[in-house]
Formats: C-alpha cells, sequence, structure tokens
C-alpha cells in the first residue's frame, strides 16, 4: 500500500524538517530485558514527508510467542523465519542518521536496543521521537490517544491493527499530520536524546521478594524476632552473608540495605566500627545484637501480621488536605477524612467576591483549558488556582485544547501570542476571573467534562474493574520553553513510608524497578512519565510517591507550574489532572501519590516543595545514597 504524499507545512520558526524512520515492533511480551521481538517494520521518510524506503519481517524469536490473540503470531507462522541477528545491519542501515519515530517510542527503542546487544551491535540511533507524546502536547479534540483513534481523527486509513507494516504506514499518516499540527501551533518537537542515561551500577536485576509480613517494631531487650521485623547488617561475619540474608528471608524477617528509625534491629559484630550503618543506628537508637544473638534468635522467630488490603469499614468523600510544609516528604500524614469512596472529589466553592461583582457559577469554566501569560509567579499561581476553582483546567502550555487566555502583567509581550492571535483564541484580563463570562464552544468534547481536575493536596479514588487492572500512568510535564533539566522519580514505600530495598528507588539512572511494577518513561526534555503496574505491585507496597527535582541552580520558582495527569495506559485519555505551583526557592516537589487505602487505590495531588536536592528526599525515604 502506497504511502499518500503530504508536504509538511513548517511555517514557523523552528525547523521539523528531519530524516524518520517509522518503527513498529510486535514482542512475546512486555519486558524488553526479558521477552523477544517477534516482526519489526520500519518506513522510512524524507524531511519533506516522502517514503524513501521499506521493510518488514517475521522473527523467528526463539521463545513463546507470548499473546497471540493480540498479535495473531503463532509459533507455526514464525517457523522459519530470519533470526534478529540476521536482519540486524539491514534494520540499522535504515536507522542510522535517522530519527527513529514510534508510538510510545520507547517501548520500541527499548526492544530494539536489547536486540541489538544481543546480536552484539549497537543500535544507531542518537534522537527519538515518541508520536504519543507529540499528540500529547498537541493535545486534539479525541477520546484517546491510541494510534488507531489518531489515524480516524487525522484521516489516516487502517486496514491491520497490530501488524507492525500496517501499523508503521499509519504512524507515518498520523506523523504527517501531527508535525502539521505542531506548526500550526509553534510547538517544539519533544525530541529525546538516545541512548537513555543509564548506570550500569543500578541496572535492573532479577525480581527481589517483598517481605510479605508488616513490621511489628523494634527488637525489645531479650525478646524474639518477630516476621516482618526490618533487619540491617553491617561488618564481617563469620558466617557467609548470602546464607545469613537467605535464612532470614526464609523466616519471614525483612532484610534491608541501610538503616532507618524503622530499622528493627542492626546486626554486626562490631558496634564501634564507625560505619555508616552503624552510626546511623547509634542516632536513631536502633538496637544492636551480634551475629551470635542473631542466629540464635533466628531459630525461633514468632509468626507476624501479613500485609494484607482491610476491608473498608466507612463511606466518606475524599477531600482536599494540603501537606503540611514544616513535615519532611517521608512523615507527610494522609489526609484526615481518606477512607474508600466512590464518589469523585466535588469542586471546592470559589472564593467570595466583593459584592460589587456578581458571583460566579462554581462550575463556569467546567470542560474549558485556560491558559495564563504574564505576571509573577505568585500571581499566575493564584490565577490558576482560581481557574481550577471555577471548575476549569489550567493550561500550562498551548495546545489544540486551550479554550481561553488570561494575560495578566506583560503576558501581551508573551512570544505565544503570536500564535494565539493566528488561533482567534479569546483572551481576558485577569479581571475576567472574577465572573467570566464565556461564549458556548463549539465542538467541546466529553474527554475534557470527563477529567477530573484536583486541586493542591485533592485526593480521588482510582476506579475498580479494567482500568484498575491497566497499568496506570502518572506523567508530568512542565513549560516547554524550560531551560533547566528536570528529572521525575518514583519511590515504592511501605507502610513506614521506606522502601524495601534501594532497586525500588526508581530515577534516570535506574528507569525500572527489579519486578517491573514501576517504569520510568522519558517522553521528551519537558515531559516524563511513571508507569505503576497497580495489579502486581506485592501487598507490603503502600504507597507509590511520584516527585520531580531540578538539577543545578534553578529553582521551581524559575519553572513555573508543572502538570501531572493521570489515567490507565499510557494512550488513554487522562482521568486526573492537575497543575501545581510550587513557591519560589525548591529544587524538589512531591507531585502525586497512588496509595492504598483498604482494599481501594487513591491519587493525590501534592504539590509539595522542599528546598533540599533529591538525594535528601531518596534518604528520606530510606534509600541507601552515598554523601
Amino acid at each position: 500500500m502506497p504511502l499518500a504524499s503530504a508536504a509538511l507545512d513548517v511555517s514557523g520558526p523552528r525547523d521539523y524538517a528531519f530524516g524518520w524512520a517509522l518503527v513498529d515492533v510486535e514482542t512475546s511480551g512486555l519486558v524488553a530485558r526479558r521477552d523477544r521481538v517477534l516482526s519489526v517494520a520500519v518506513v522510512t521518510l524524507g524531511p519533506d514527508g516522502e517514503q524513501t524506503g521499506e521493510f518488514s519481517t517475521l522473527l523467528e524469536p526463539g521463545c513463546d510467542p507470548g499473546p497471540v490473540h493480540v498479535h495473531g503470531l503463532t509459533a507455526e507462522r514464525l517457523s522459519g523465519a530470519p533470526t534478529f541477528d540476521q536482519v540486524a545491519g539491514r534494520i540499522g542501515a535504515m536507522l542510522q542518521d535517522r530519527v527513529l519515530v514510534a508510538h510510545n517510542a520507547q517501548f520500541d527503542y527499548d526492544f530494539l536496543a536489547h536486540e541489538f546487544a544481543r546480536a552484539r551491535m549497537w543500535l544507531p540511533v542518537s534522537q527519538r521521537l515518541c508520536t504519543l507524546a507529540l499528540n500529547r502536547r498537541v493535545d486534539p479534540p479525541t477520546g484517546d490517544l491510541k494510534l488507531g483513534t489518531l489515524a480516524a481523527h487525522y484521516g489516516v486509513r487502517q486496514l491491520r491493527a497490530h501488524d507492525a507494516l500496517d501499523d508503521t504506514r499509519v504512524l507515518a499518516g498520523v506523523l504527517r499530520a501531527s508535525l502539521r499540527e505542531a506548526a500550526r501551533l509553534d510547538l517544539p518537537l519533544p525530541l529525546v536524546a538516545c541512548p537513555p542515561r543509564q548506570d550500569p551500577q543500578f541496572a535492573p536485576k532479577p525480581p527481589k521478594t517483598a517481605c510479605s509480613f508488616r513490621n511489628p517494631g523494634r527488637l525489645s531487650p531479650g525478646g524474639p524476632l518477630v516476621q516482618g521485623m526490618k533487619i540491617a547488617m553491617t561488618g564481617e561475619t563469620a558466617t557467609s552473608r548470602a546464607e545469613l540474608v537467605g535464612r532470614s528471608v526464609a523466616a519471614g524477617l525483612n532484610m534491608m540495605a541501610s538503616v532507618s528509625r524503622h530499622t528493627s534491629a542492626l546486626v554486626t559484630n562490631d558496634s564501634s566500627s564507625g560505619s555508616a550503618k552503624a552510626r546511623r543506628a547509634a542516632a536513631e537508637r536502633v538496637p544492636i545484637i551480634d551475629e551470635y544473638t542473631f542466629l540464635r534468635l533466628l531459630r525461633d522467630v514468632r509468626p507476624g501480621t501479613p500485609h494484607t488490603p482491610t476491608t473498608a469499614t466507612t463511606t466518606a468523600t475524599p477531600v482536599p488536605v494540603p501537606v503540611p510544609a514544616s513535615i519532611p516528604p517521608a512523615r507527610a500524614p494522609q489526609d484526615a477524612a481518606d477512607t474508600p469512596a466512590a464518589v469523585p472529589l466535588p469542586m471546592p466553592a470559589p472564593a467570595p467576591t466583593p459584592p460589587a461583582k456578581p458571583a460566579a457559577p462554581v462550575r463556569a469554566l467546567a470542560g474549558r483549558r485556560v491558559l495564563v501569560l504574564g505576571g509573577t509567579h505568585p500571581d499566575a499561581a493564584a490565577a490558576r488556582a482560581r481557574v481550577v476553582e471555577l471548575g476549569g483546567a489550567a493550561a500550562i502550555n498551548l495546545s489544540a485544547s486551550v479554550t481561553d487566555v488570561v494575560l495578566l502583567t506583560g503576558g501581551d509581550a508573551d512570544r505565544r501570542m503570536r500564535r494565539i492571535s493566528s488561533l482567534a483564541l479569546p483572551t481576558y484580563g485577569v479581571g475576567w476571573l472574577d465572573a467570566p463570562v464565556i461564549a458556548p464552544l463549539p465542538g467541546l468534547n466529553d474527554r475534557r467534562e470527563a477529567t477530573h481536575v484536583l486541586p493542591r493536596g485533592g485526593v480521588i479514588d482510582l476506579p475498580d474493574g479494567k482500568a484498575a487492572a491497566a497499568r496506570w500512568t502518572v506523567t508530568a510535564s512542565w513549560a516547554q520553553q524550560t531551560a533547566c533539566e528536570i528529572d521525575v522519580v518514583a519511590l515504592v514505600v511501605d507502610e513506614d513510608e521506606q522502601v524495601s530495598f534501594d532497586e525500588d528507588f526508581v530515577f534516570y539512572g535506574a528507569p525500572e524497578n527489579p519486578g517491573g511494577t514501576v517504569r520510568l518513561l522519558g517522553d521528551g526534555p519537558t515531559e516524563q512519565t511513571v508507569s505503576i503496574d497497580l495489579a502486581t505491585l506485592p501487598p507490603a507496597a503502600h504507597k507509590v510517591v511520584v516527585a520531580a527535582s531540578i538539577d543545578g541552580p534553578p529553582t521551581f520558582g524559575d519553572v513555573g507550574a508543572i502538570q501531572i495527569s493521570a489515567g490507565p495506559g499510557t494512550s488513554a485519555a487522562p482521568l486526573v489532572q492537575a497543575t501545581l505551583d510550587a513557591a519560589t526557592t525548591e529544587r524538589t516537589m512531591l507531585l502525586a501519590e497512588i496509595y492504598r487505602r483498604g482494599p481501594r487505590w487513591r491519587l493525590r495531588a501534592v504539590g509539595q516543595g522542599y528546598d533540599d536536592g533529591l538525594g535528601a528526599l531518596a534518604r528520606s525515604y530510606g534509600v541507601d545514597v552515598a554523601e
């Protein structure tokens, strides 16, 4: 099927003219380090959007093909196909000196990188572009951002979904249309440098087994060990460390790599060694026992309390509760009214207005997305908060979904005003937010109405059923003109707000925890996503904390607002959205928490900043970070 020719309208200050290599892979599973590529297709385009090449093939993976009901590739169909190393050279030649393009590009890139590594070859890609991330910036009026949905929206014909070659041809049409929309909105492309940063020290390791029991507290003098106790070790031992750890885990103890205030006991034969663990144990007054005592106690470990979701006994509506700024991140309390409820979060009442001005309806801006330009950071933050009070969504970037623009002092000099004027978007002064008068917006789509807009501190129950079974994603994005580097991280913590092991700290150097339940996806220089498999998180995992940190001297006051959106799956429409403004000096910011409450999961939009850096944040959650 030939690709329809379409010249790219790139009339704007940015150059979108690249050589493109569009890729789609069908795989035996979802984990690149473990699963294999079953089929691959590559279509190359020139800077003008014209097709210059095409290649596709089935592959013999040497393993079970996995979900045949999804991709239709049985072992019989794959029998006799070439192995990846036999076609790697041809694929590499098509990728060379081009930008790799895919829908959810990190997935395809990671699988290709692992396959090239198995073939003892280097994947020749220096940049990639994700059409999913690009369309999150464009924000077209579609129910979701799946490839088939975007194809229908942009008028691209799709013949066979989950066929690698047809998906790649469809992707070419979606790319062309998306680039035209990006040019119309004057949006920078979310290009990602490849390969992603990877510290071998934090490379994903085989899954560790989380402890099945709750922490009963500290070892009492002369008392027994109890299943779930957190035990750390330091220094030389007569028994091999591997044997001690193995026996302890088998007995139901929780073996920790570092010492915190939640540690039940430290095992060491030299309490005066001066090791970091011994010093921390002394500072926190953690009980210290020697190896002989530990082995004796290990013979009779008492039963503990298993991790099991509690059954809800009351029903109440979640309410927004701000996190006190004086409480360290790892100690932030749950909200007072934290009881399960399926009722959506109600919007707070608007602030009182002067008697001379008419009061605005509580939901006056429902379904609308308002971009605030200009003003000081506090003024802009107050305006965005007012938008949310009125039921609207506060945008931080210009996109196809922006319906209104509020201009604060200096806003008319913003470089985006030229595009805003050409798009004929209505603009208002800040006084408009006291009692907004709006004209009906033709074609206001249901997707915006269905998204729950949370204020800072707002809490909402995540849905049950199919949505809860999907990998839940939390995407953080910030102003596209941001010059400093922002890193999004995630921590899987227990009921003590502590990681079970250091590898449950997911960050740019270790983008996946050992079990693969939490992953960090790099979608572009101003957008990153945390993907969480709620269905397979171990019972000990009480909460997943999503945070952001700035590298270098800038602060979140320089960056401005951070927008978070959450929903089931990477390409689903967001069900939850919040725009978070930190104050002025913070370099680390808690964005969101997904946590258990009884048998359900909840999401809280936190928006709490801290002056300390990423290392201090990680240590507060029990991660052993070198000074």
